[in-house]
């Protein structure tokens, strides 16, 4: 992979949610995707919960995607799904479960193990996300106004 200068770098995207309605969101980037947020009770938008995990399970996938690619082709299914309730005493996910759902029939018992687990390493690796929340992470809100 090349090195990465200043002058080569690419620019970070920004990311703003905008609010359109009660309890109604939308998410925008620099990149020009917009995503709908709300409460579960506004039809046709995602939760900030569900975001979440949908983050955490495209992650995955996309990490596993050069070994899974490399073994069984650019054209190869998988779904992740991904669960987990939130406690509402405390408003944390204590846990949050992954299904990867892949067909490796085409491959013997032992080929199949091996390329599980360097899927679980590449995933356990390059997901930011999975890694971060593992982790955790500081955030920080500031609070700007017109006044």
């Amino acid at each position: 992979m090349a090195e990465q200068t200043p002058e080569t770098t690419p620019a970070a995207t920004e990311l703003w949610v905008e609010r359109t309605g009660t309890r109604r969101y939308t998410g925008r980037s620099s990149r020009g995707a917009e995503v709908l947020v709300g409460s579960e009770s506004v039809e046709g938008v995602f939760t900030p919960g569900e975001l979440l995990k949908i983050a955490l399970a495209a992650c995955s996938g996309m990490a596993s995607d050069v070994p899974l690619s490399r073994r069984l082709g650019d054209n190869y299914d998988v779904t992740v799904r991904v669960s987990g309730a939130a406690d509402r005493e405390t408003e944390v996910y204590p846990l949050l479960e992954e299904v990867m759902e892949l067909d490796l029939s085409e491959l013997d018992s032992d080929a199949q193990q091996r390329l599980l687990t360097v899927v679980e390493k590449s995933i356990d690796k390059v997901c930011t996300v999975g890694r971060t929340l593992k982790n955790g992470t500081v955030v920080r809100l500031s609070i700007e106004t017109d006044s």
